[in-house]
């Protein structure tokens, strides 16, 4: 078994990996707070989180404040142990010198 094994390819992407970071911190996070934390358009942020839905990593609930809609975005226990498992073989890799 090699050392990048473990490693997560949806956690490539600078955007995904920054969605799942916030997310492992914070109960659940509506989508202008990712866009500002991120520094992304809606088009870059949408197509990342999307990618981290379909996959079952992030839970998506649509809703209204008053008349604005508001979307807000979750980790599921699947997103969570994945991200953990990426982290964790990361943190492998970099302590490994051979």
């Amino acid at each position: 078994m090699g050392l990048i094994d473990d490693i997560n390819k949806l956690f490539d992407h600078r955007i995904r990996l920054g969605i799942m970071s916030i997310l492992m911190v914070n109960d659940s996070v509506d989508f202008n707070t990712f866009k500002e934390l991120l520094k992304v358009t809606d088009g870059n942020l949408a197509s990342h989180t999307k990618t981290l839905e379909k996959e079952g990593y992030i839970r998506v609930e649509k809703s209204f404040i008053g008349r604005k809609p508001n979307t807000r975005y979750s980790a599921t226990k699947v997103g969570k142990a994945a991200f953990k498992k990426h982290v964790e073989a990361l943190e492998k890799l970099l302590k490994n010198k051979e």
